[in-house]
């Protein structure tokens, strides 16, 4: 296209086997863009991944994560220059060409600035990003061409996508579809380019070409699951990396990709350990471990939390907030006992998930035993000692 939103191979060539041109792929980016070496396995494969991601029903997006200066917008140019039909939108853009672009082209969405901050339209964001690593789900809008007369439609948004932004997405579910770095603030390699040259978009073209041809090869062959095991991922991640790892051939590429999963699992577990959540659960926990009847009521539970959070979160929480958090967010059975709510111990299963899912350890019930008074911090120096 006339302004570079859209770019295109101009026709294929050989590039001999995947292995130069992945290793063709990485000094492609070594030079322009400084990021670990694990996470430059990971994004030479993603562009892979790209260029045959039709083949698949299910998709990981990519990101870059950092505050302004940490080399964001330039790994997104760079890195979407070499994938498939990438679509360039910046923190800039509307968001209703983008439905019309994902919908007629199908390619790699690139966002910077992803964020949106203080609009509206990241909303609309979210609905592409929510809906488009699954494929056979639509957005639907409504359209009028003469400003009266609105008409549902549905745009097609299932594709690659990557994203720079500056913080996290606040829906957990969401930030579980991306494989992230984030970038740290250090000095950058000092022979990385402070702009980027003439001579990168001609770089960019002949590996697009390469890509093509890659595409042309491989297209027919492509979209098996992939059969390894990936031993301690949940199975949101075991999903979405099927795909990545399905296009890699070498087992250092997917230690790397593997490695990379564990360290973004290990992130996510980290957030939902500061959730409400994680709260509610780490008092579940200590009162299961002491009521000896078949279950913990629900007003329990609000109380327990109230007196060990409730001076953090501004008051106590009523037993019925409490049952709604427990039913509709942590997903818990509760029935009635003689007159009250209460968390049946037969869930034990369902918590024991949960427990393991919102990263809780034994110091989170510490601080709930602490908290109530059943324990005494003795502190020396910088080792901490909790006793009875």
């Amino acid at each position: 296209m006339d302004h570079d939103v859209v770019k295109f191979a101009s026709h294929p060539v050989d590039y001999g086997e995947t292995a130069d041109l992945l290793d063709a792929i990485r000094s492609y980016l070594h030079r322009y863009v400084d990021v670990p070496e694990a996470f430059e396995r990971l994004a030479a494969h993603y562009v892979l991944l790209s260029w045959v991601h039709d083949r698949f029903n299910e998709l990981p997006y990519l990101r870059r994560r950092g505050d302004y200066g940490t080399g964001k917008t330039r790994f997104l140019l760079v890195l979407g220059a070499i994938c498939y039909k990438p679509i360039f939108a910046g923190g800039a853009s509307t968001v209703s060409p983008l439905f019309h672009l994902i919908d007629k082209i199908g390619g790699t969405l690139l966002i910077d600035e992803a964020d949106y901050r203080f609009s509206d339209e990241s909303a609309q964001i979210a609905k592409i990003l929510n809906s488009g690593n699954v494929r056979g789900f639509s957005v639907l809008r409504s359209e009028s061409v003469n400003g009266k007369d609105f008409r549902p439609r549905a745009f097609k948004v299932f594709g690659p996508k990557i994203v720079a932004m500056r913080t996290r997405y606040s829906d957990v579910a969401l930030e579980s579809r991306f494989l992230t770095e984030t970038s740290a603030n250090q000095d950058v390699r000092a022979d990385i380019p402070i702009n980027l040259p003439g001579v990168q978009a001609d770089e960019a073209l002949r590996l697009r070409n390469k890509l093509l041809m890659y595409r042309f090869k491989n297209h027919g062959q492509s979209g098996k699951p992939f059969a390894g095991a990936m031993p301690g991922l949940e199975p949101r991640l075991e999903q979405i990396l099927s795909p990545l790892l399905s296009v890699a051939g070498d087992p250092m590429d997917r230690v790397a990709i593997l490695a990379h999963a564990h360290a973004a699992q290990a992130a996510l577990g980290e957030a939902r350990g500061m959730s409400l959540e994680a709260e509610v659960l780490s008092v579940i926990k200590l009162a299961m471990e002491r009521e000896r009847s078949a279950g913990v009521s629900v007003q329990t539970i609000a109380q327990l939390h109230g007196r060990t959070y409730g001076i953090e979160n501004c008051g106590r929480m009523s037993a019925k907030a409490m049952g709604n958090i427990l039913r509709t967010r942590l997903n818990l059975f509760t029935h009635k006992s003689h007159g009250v709510y209460v968390v049946p111990k037969s869930q034990v299963s369902a918590l024991c998930h949960l427990y393991q899912r919102y990263n809780l350890d034994d110091e989170d019930i510490d601080r709930v035993r602490e908290a109530l008074g059943e324990l005494t911090r003795v502190e020396s120096g910088e080792v901490g000692d909790v006793r009875p």
